[in-house]
């Protein structure tokens, strides 16, 4: 490999962690503050849950599809560039409009562009770390790193100037993600030509089926914390201020995590740690749905970076080794379409339903035994699961 081309490389690794720190700044925006502006302009607990339950739902369609499409024209590169063009478009929109139609209706749009935005650079950062024999973490923090920094300054922010001002804050960070993603390097696969016959046809689309349907149980609850702890912040006394707080603590441990995941993810195989994960899922979830202030909820948000980085690294990873090469965005894409797109619509509706009817320390106690459901299924799956991997191996 000549000079230029390891200098163009290295070059590329770290504007694609400069690109997920901004990637993930923006999403923080949408994720922590959308349904506390939602709440702020008069919308009820089920409006709420509606409209952020179109979000993933617009995420089911196009993450596939947007992966599919990397695959075929071997390009991430340029997909990530047309993405954040069409959600800064979107963001632009917000600010012009009013009404509950409206919104679902932006909120669609806004999630087709976002949700690749983020998880596209995921497949990137997990095939780049594969090609050069370094941690995926190594690279992934920097996602985290970003989510945790716009959590603690946006909500500062918004505290100033007020909540209708996150749109601005969105577009801000979508603008930097759109000039580093022109530095990002694509990987050349070489292999057979994409088709949707090819993906379909796969006899590993089964496996993965099972895989994805496993992890949905615990997915389905994170998402659900992701779209009404804001809220529950709120229910217990807490400020907007204190929401960025909650998920710069949170992000703090991810990302200690995953900076020192090629530590610890060397010692066993990856559905231990997914098993292991659950299960901390779910003792978070139970006390969660015993704390009685929002000081409470800070420190249990220490256990997100544990629970979320064993978790995410042990998924990606799996899926990564039983995907061939030429399909691996497609299954990237598949397996973030489930934790992001099927688990935030499920999570989201059920969630603003349960809430309404029992309140949010119940909803909290139903999301510990799902995600115990979880561990225990994926434990009972694992002889299955392996003798796949060790198929494609």
């Amino acid at each position: 490999m000549s000079s230029e081309r390891k200098n163009r490389e290295k070059n590329g690794i770290w504007s694609l962690r400069v690109y997920l720190f901004a990637a993930y700044a923006g999403m923080t925006v949408i994720m922590s503050y959308l349904p506390v502006f939602f709440q702020h302009v008069g919308l009820s607990s089920s409006q709420i849950g509606l409209l952020m339950a179109v979000g993933p739902l617009a995420s089911i369609f196009s993450q596939p599809a947007w992966g599919f499409l990397s695959d075929k024209y071997q390009t991430i590169k340029r997909m990530l560039s047309l993405a954040i063009v069409g959600l800064l478009f979107s963001a632009g929109l917000f600010m012009f409009v009013s009404g509950f139609t409206a919104y679902l209706v932006l909120v669609f749009l806004t999630f087709l562009f976002m949700s690749p935005s983020t998880a596209l650079a995921d497949s990137l950062a997990a095939r780049t770390a594969n090609a050069h024999h370094i941690s995926f973490g190594s690279i992934r923090l920097w996602g985290s790193l970003g989510f945790g920094f716009a959590s603690l300054t946006v909500g500062v922010f918004l505290d100033s100037v007020g909540i209708s001002y996150l749109f601005a804050a969105l577009a801000f960070f979508a603008f930097w993600s759109l000039i580093f993603s022109h530095f990002l390097v694509d990987l050349p696969i070489a292999g057979k030509v994409v088709t949707l016959k090819s993906v379909f046809t796969s006899g590993i689309i089964r496996v993965l089926a099972l895989f994805l349907l496993l992890v949905a149980f615990v997915s389905l609850t994170h998402r659900a914390n992701d779209i009404y702890l804001g809220l529950y912040i709120v229910e217990l006394g807490g400020s907007e201020s204190l929401i960025g707080t909650a998920w710069f603590i949170g992000v703090v441990t991810e990302a200690l995590m995953l900076a020192l995941s090629f530590l610890w993810f060397r010692r066993f195989h990856p559905l231990v740690f997914l098993i292991i994960a659950c299960f901390i899922y779910a003792i978070r979830w139970m006390f969660m749905a015993n704390a009685t202030s929002p000081e409470m909820l800070l420190l249990i948000q220490c256990l997100h970076g544990v629970s979320f980085a064993m978790f995410y690294v042990s998924a990606i990873q799996f899926v990564t080794k039983i995907i061939p090469d030429h399909l691996q965005a497609t299954g990237h894409m598949l397996y973030l379409t489930t934790f992001f797109g099927v688990s935030g619509m499920i999570g989201s509706l059920l969630g603003g339903w349960w809430i309404d009817q029992f309140g949010m320390a119940s909803l909290y106690t139903g999301m510990a035994i799902s995600a115990a459901i979880a561990g225990l299924s994926i434990f009972v799956a694992k002889g299955r699961l392996l003798q796949t991997e060790a198929e494609m191996s």
